[in-house]
């Protein structure tokens, strides 16, 4: 998965168990593509500050996600999702029914 879309996933996720401060540096630089210099510049810190708070937070995301599996379950579900969606795009026959009754179940086991 690309690295963006995960940071942004997991920060989707889990944003709010940060604090107000690691949020605003995080969304500027990951979300709206700051560079450090700038979000040092209109905070008031330093560069290699704005740089440790980032990798902070992705340490701390990254260990909710461990602990949680919430972005892993959702990408399975929006793939089985699709594959339900694909199925009953098709001409679907007794075969197909079959196979969307399979991962229906599949889904409400996960949820």
């Amino acid at each position: 998965m690309d690295e963006i879309l995960k940071q942004a996933l997991l920060y989707d996720f889990y944003g709010e168990l940060l604090t107000g401060h690691q949020k605003r540096v995080y969304e500027d630089v990951i979300l709206n593509d700051y560079s450090f210099s700038e979000v040092a510049e209109n905070l008031g810190i330093s560069r290699q500050g704005v740089h440790d708070m980032i990798k902070r937070c992705n340490r701390l995301l990254a260990g909710y996600e461990e602990k949680l599996h919430l972005v892993e379950k959702f990408l399975s579900l929006r793939e089985q999702v699709g594959q339900i969606r694909s199925i009953a795009e098709g001409q679907p026959d007794d075969h197909a029914m079959r196979e969307i009754g399979k991962i229906s179940a599949a889904i409400l086991e996960e949820l």
